[in-house]
């Protein structure tokens, strides 16, 4: 298997592994505090990241490293878990994937304004016609919306991309799970001083759901996800790999019908279908 192929396996797991993250986050700010989720999971996932560093002996970054690794902790660490908890409270998780649908043309084009990528002008057109799949099978929802938190959604989505592509352009050099340990480690004595102050005085009124939803954007949102997806990118190329995202809220929408028996819609299935074209289509015309 080549180099490419890799990197497209790699970013589906990671693909995958994100899909669960928005219906978790907002299971966990039903009892959480925004601030202190976002400063709890970031703290749980450092503590992981740096057993991970210094069991396996990790290569320390370089001091040129450093702004990279703090873009990237601004963008995924802190940037995105933060916007997407507090626009959470404002809009459903379901409104979310309007904005999921602008997410790969996002780390597209920070991919040619970090990583110097020249995708041909077919992937471009591709990418767009991907976003409208996806928006439009999300608008035709008919979901309320709230303006506070739709620009929410719409900052986290900028930032999200940014951290995307820088930390696709540092895993080249030091490896996917050493980026994001290194970045969550950075934002450590931030954020675990954070989680301590928002803590809230009692948990008696926190129900499992805000719990497990904790616990999955912790390890799996936070971390996992973050191994296979930055490896992906590096591999595949940011703006290539980044299509994968397209299907990521089918992928959400698919899980919630295999595990909860919702019903799946023929919209649902020809959006799906439209998606994975321009998937398709995008990985041809990439390079």
């Amino acid at each position: 298997m080549d180099e490419s192929a890799r990197g497209w396996m790699n970013g589906f797991v990671g693909v995958v592994i994100f899909a669960g993250s928005l219906p978790a986050t907002r299971a966990a700010v039903a009892d959480f505090d925004p601030l202190f989720l976002t400063a709890t999971r970031a703290s749980l996932a450092a503590f992981v990241g740096a057993l991970l560093l210094a069991g396996l002996r990790a290569r320390r970054p370089d001091q040129a490293d450093l702004p990279a690794l703090a873009l990237i902790a601004f963008g995924v660490v802190l940037g995105f878990p933060l916007l997407t908890a507090l626009a959470l409270q404002q809009v459903p998780s379901a409104h979310a994937i309007v904005f999921l649908g602008l997410l790969p043309l996002c780390t597209a084009v920070f991919g040619v304004l970090r990583g110097g990528e020249r995708p041909r002008p077919a992937f471009w057109l591709l990418a767009l016609l991907g976003s409208v799949f996806v928006v439009t099978y999300a608008v035709r929802g008919g979901m309320d919306v709230s303006p506070r938190g739709d620009l929410l959604m719409l900052a986290a989505i900028v930032v999200c991309g940014l951290g995307y592509a820088e930390g696709a352009r540092l895993t080249r050099k030091l490896g996917g799970w050493q980026v994001i340990s290194w970045a969550l480690l950075l934002s450590a004595p931030v954020m675990l001083p954070l989680a301590l102050w928002t803590m809230p005085a009692s948990f008696t009124q926190v129900h499992t759901p805000a719990w497990l939803g904790l616990a999955y954007v912790s390890i799996f949102s936070m971390l996992l996800g973050f191994v296979f997806w930055y490896r992906g990118l590096a591999q595949g190329g940011i703006a290539a790999v980044g299509q994968l995202q397209l299907l990521q809220p089918f992928l959400g929408l698919a899980l919630a019908a295999g595990l909860l028996h919702e019903p799946v819609s023929w919209s649902m299935l020809l959006s799906t279908l439209g998606a994975v074209v321009c998937v398709a289509g995008a990985k041809r015309f990439a390079g």
